[in-house]
Order: C-alpha cells, then sequence, then structure tokens
C-alpha cells in the first residue's frame, strides 16, 4: 500500500513512523514545502533569548534519518497545490526544479499544519516586517535583530507575542506590543489579564491597547507602525495576531471544513472522503468540555492526532479522545496556565456557570509567603461539573494546570476535587491544595 503525506512535521511525521512500526512493506512518501522537517515550533522565541543555543537543536531528526533509517521517502521543497480524490493524486510544484509533480496514493494524510496571519496592511510588504512559524521566520528575524534594531514593535498579545516580548527583553531590546483588544492573553477571563498586564509594566514593555494597526511608513524598511490612534516609531515589527489553517489548496475538493476552515475529522482522524485523513494544526480537535468540533492549533494535539492517524491508516483501530483546552506560558516571572473553558466561552455556549477565585501560595504559606498564585474555578451552577482553570503565579501553577486538566478530562464536579488525595509537603504545597480551597468555597 502506497500511503502520501503532505506535511512534515509534527502530525505528519509523528503519522509516518506509527505506519513504520505497525506494518511492513509499505511505500511512505511525505511532502513538505519546506526544508526542515519534525521540528519543535514552540521552542523557537527561546533561541531569541538564549535559554537554547541553537536552531539546530529543535530539530528531533533530519529528511536523511527518515530516509536512510525509516524507509521513509522524504521529500523536501515539495508543495501540494491540488488533491485529486476521484483518481487518488496529489499534484504540486518541485521548488527544488520548478518542475510540476503528481503523485498517487493509497491513503492520504494531510498534515499540512497552519500559517501566519498577515493582514492587509498598507506597507506590508517593506523590510523589517515578520511573522514567526517556521526555522527560517526565526532566522530572518535574528538577523534583522543584528541590523541595529533596538525598538521592536509586536502586534498582537496571544501566545507568540507575550513569548517574543520576554524573550526580546532578555536581550536588551525596547518591546512595544499593539492589541486591537482591550487586553493581552485573551484566552483568559479578563480579571485574571490584569496581572499580565501589570507583569507587561513592571519589567518595561510598552502596552498601546484598544488600537487597531492600518499600515507602516518607510521607504525601504519599516520605519514606524500607523494605527488608528497615531504613529509609533519602530525599528522591527513581528507580526503575532494569529494563525489560519493551510487548507485553501483543497478548494473544490468536497473535504469538508469548519471551524476557520479546518478540516473537520471523526476520532478515527478521517475526513469526508474516504482513505483520506487529516491531522493537526489544520485540522479541528474533538473539545470534550463543549461537546463538538473545534479548533485549538497545538503541538501536543497534533502529535497525538498524528499518532492516532498513522495507526488507523494501516488498520490499527484507535481513536483520539479529545480535548479540553489545556494551555501554559512563561511570561517574564509569572507562569499563566489555563484549562477547560473560560467565563466567556461558557456564557457563549449557554451554560449556567459560576466562578471562585483564591489568592493561594504553592506552598506551605509559613514555607514561602513571596511567591504567590491566584487560581480560579468555573464549573456548572446546576450540574456542579468542573468546566475551567486558570492559574497564574510563580512556582507550581503547572502543577495545579495539570491537576485540573485531568479532572475536568474525567468530567469531575468541584466538590470532588476536595476529596483528591494530592501530595503534601510544606516546601510543595499545603494540607489543602490551592485548588482544594478553591473548590471548598464554591457556593
Amino acid at each position: 500500500m502506497k500511503f502520501v503525506i503532505i506535511g512534515g512535521d509534527a502530525a505528519g511525521m509523528s503519522a509516518a513512523m506509527q505506519i513504520v512500526r505497525n506494518s511492513e512493506g509499505n511505500e511512505i512518501v511525505t511532502l513538505e514545502r519546506g526544508e526542515i522537517y519534525s521540528y519543535g515550533q514552540c521552542g523557537l522565541p527561546y533561541v531569541f533569548g538564549g535559554e537554547v543555543d541553537s536552531f539546530d537543536d529543535l530539530i528531533a531528526r533530519t529528511p536523511e534519518q527518515f530516509r536512510n533509517k525509516y524507509g521513509i521517502d522524504a521529500r523536501q521543497r515539495h508543495e501540494v497545490t491540488k488533491v485529486a480524490c476521484d483518481h487518488k493524486f496529489v499534484y504540486g510544484i518541485d521548488h527544488n526544479s520548478g518542475e510540476k509533480f503528481k503523485e498517487s496514493y493509497d491513503r492520504l494524510l494531510i498534515a499540512t499544519g497552519a500559517d501566519p496571519v498577515m493582514p492587509p496592511w498598507e506597507g506590508k510588504d517593506l523590510s523589517g516586517i515578520y511573522s514567526l512559524k517556521t526555522i527560517p521566520d526565526a532566522k530572518d528575524i535574528m538577523a534583522g535583530l543584528e541590523d541595529k534594531a533596538d525598538q521592536v514593535t509586536i502586534i498582537g498579545g496571544g501566545y507568540i507575542g507575550l513569548e517574543m516580548a520576554e524573550n526580546l527583553a532578555a536581550i536588551g531590546k525596547k518591546i512595544r506590543i499593539i492589541d486591537r483588544g482591550d487586553r493581552l492573553g485573551k484566552i483568559f477571563d479578563e480579571d485574571m489579564s490584569s496581572f499580565i498586564h501589570k507583569e507587561a509594566e513592571r519589567q518595561g514593555v510598552e502596552l498601546l491597547l484598544g488600537e487597531s494597526v492600518e499600515g507602516f511608513n518607510g521607504t525601504k524598511k519599516v520605519k514606524s507602525v500607523i494605527t488608528d490612534h497615531g504613529e509609533y516609531e519602530t525599528d522591527l515589527v513581528l507580526a503575532a495576531v494569529g494563525v489560519a489553517p493551510n487548507t485553501s489548496f483543497l478548494n473544490g475538493t468536497g473535504i469538508y471544513t469548519s471551524y476557520h476552515q479546518a478540516i473537520e475529522v471523526n476520532a478515527f482522524m478521517e475526513t469526508s472522503i474516504m482513505d483520506i485523513y487529516a491531522a493537526g494544526d489544520c485540522a479541528t480537535q474533538f473539545n470534550r468540555v463543549k461537546q463538538r468540533p473545534d479548533y485549538v492549533p497545538l503541538g501536543t494535539h497534533a502529535n497525538k492526532q498524528g499518532r492516532i492517524a498513522g495507526l488507523n491508516m494501516v488498520d490499527h483501530s484507535r481513536t483520539f479522545q479529545g480535548i479540553v483546552g489545556t494551555s501554559i506560558l512563561k511570561f517574564f516571572d509569572l507562569t499563566l496556565g489555563r484549562t477547560g473553558i473560560s467565563s466567556q466561552e461558557a456564557k457563549e455556549a449557554h451554560i449556567p456557570y459560576e466562578t471562585v477565585k483564591i489568592e493561594s501560595t504553592h506552598a506551605a504559606g509559613y514555607y514561602s509567603k513571596e511567591d504567590s498564585m491566584t487560581l480560579k474555578l468555573i464549573y456548572d451552577e446546576q450540574s456542579r461539573q468542573l468546566l475551567g482553570g486558570q492559574v497564574i503565579g510563580g512556582q507550581g501553577v503547572d502543577k495545579r494546570i495539570d491537576v485540573l486538566a485531568t479532572a475536568i478530562y474525567h468530567g469531575m464536579k468541584i466538590d470532588e476535587l476536595v476529596d483528591l488525595d494530592l501530595s503534601y509537603s510544606p516546601p510543595y504545597n499545603s494540607v489543602w491544595d490551592p485548588i482544594q480551597q478553591a473548590a471548598r468555597r464554591a457556593k
């Protein structure tokens, strides 16, 4: 059997490796439009800040390793532009030679990921304006920073914007964040995002919130950013306003897309067309809290979905069990964690909810008085089911978020959190964990 996989990163190569490990005598062709396979995109900001030594450290396996060790026909700079579902062919351009190619398949996996959004701003093609998704993107930004770039303007206050703000500030750059919304970190509730604002200001980050970017000024290189409120001089711009699934080449195929044009898949990673699968940032994920398909593009989901897709492609039946929306972020001296749904999402889903919020410490109060955390729980006021959790603070945030994620995954009620047998020792916890302290105060 011949398997063709479009995309050579997390989802695509997780699937390819499952095919290798769970079948014999098959042909596996992977088509990657870039040059680099299987790397950790989430680690890119930390190369800028020096926490990771080199972009090469983020590469898990090279195309040569996939070819020589695993027998995968891993092709680089092969961009797929069309899928002919009826005849089981994919078409595209080999950017190495400039020639067109045509490849047949028995089963196909679409793992094309997502591309950064670049709005049609006037002057967006000036040099010095970047987006960040790939290692080549990061190398371009690094080169731009070395060209006398002291003032950096970041457009967007989401994960990439915040991570890059921290890491560029660490190497002495002046950081400005512009966001058209009234707050940073909009995946958090408003009362929790205020901690992000305070930390940004404490670290000397200039915040311009509620301003919409309209364009850029400059001759060949960007000199300033124009918003609906004013004009701001800058040496470099990073656009971090979100991503969109790379699925436009599928128009006319009959492959069904839904949220944000992501490919809708079932639990087996199957699309609406037989023998075509999808996984990763180009596909939907079933949300266990919302009980419907969702779009939350994260590396954890891509690796899991790719693994499930690969197993099903060789008839090892497995199902993807869904997500609960867990994520975590380091922002200067804060850790920002969340799982489940926010108050706003509960409201949009017409779920009658209640919240409880406390201030606590990651360890026993008498052991650690300074390293505090704020913890918020969202729960269904009728069924008492835990819907979401948000924790912002210093040490111990990751532990609490993972406990809450596990509880939400298994549909626990807020009152059941009180009975959990969680670890206790003064350097690590109070007798009552902050999660349990909050649960005890729920109405």
